[in-house]
């Protein structure tokens, strides 16, 4: 199948990977889109995960105030160099970050920093839930596990549904922007702000 000028562009605008790497994936895929899709993706966790052992000595902290002034949020987001601290893919994939937080209000950013006592208190919530129904103990413990995972998906920042693309992660998004712009890059801390909270 021909791979048109179109299509390339196409794929680029909507993963933002290089032109080459587009051709090749549409090549790869037989000019699937979606599967060209996939492949991108999956190159590029490989492409993030081999620079995640880097050092990121860099990066911005970045102040978002939602108009009305009632809510902002803090962000710091860390890389390796100052280059790329000043390149505008960074400063819009901080900025989109900080967005995110502000709408979607995560408890913290990665489940190692979910207070326990918060994690046992659903827990304990979600088992005698399920009792309360009548459910044998077998699947009283599925039934646990799966709404723990659903409460992490919507309270730990890099396991939540990204707000302008709900398909994936802000960790999926973490990743296709450190394959983008060749740097490992960190979501360091944030803090977010709402009058009367």
């Amino acid at each position: 199948m021909e791979i048109t000028a179109k299509t390339v562009k196409e794929l680029r605008d909507k993963t933002g990977a290089g032109m080459m790497d587009c051709k090749n994936a549409l090549k790869e895929a037989n000019g699937d889109m979606e599967l060209a899709v996939e492949i991108l993706r999956k190159k590029g966790i490989a492409k993030a995960e081999k620079k995640a052992s880097r050092e990121v000595k860099d990066g911005l902290v970045h102040a978002y105030i939602h108009p009305g002034g009632k809510l902002g949020v803090l962000v710091e987001v860390n890389c390796e160099t100052d280059f790329v601290a000043n390149t505008d893919d960074f400063k819009e994939f901080v900025h989109n970050l900080a967005m995110h937080i502000a709408a979607a209000n995560p408890a913290a950013l990665d489940r190692d920093q979910v207070p326990q006592e918060l994690v046992e208190r659903e827990m304990r919530i979600y088992r005698e839930q399920a009792e309360e129904s009548g459910k044998p103990a077998n699947i009283v413990e599925k039934i646990v596990q799966g709404k723990i995972e659903k409460f992490y998906s919507e309270n730990v920042l890099l396991e939540q549904a990204y707000i302008r693309d709900p398909e994936k992660t802000i960790k999926d998004y973490l990743t296709e922007i450190i394959a983008k712009i060749g740097e490992n890059i960190t979501i360091r801390r944030f803090e977010r702000f709402k009058i009367g909270e």
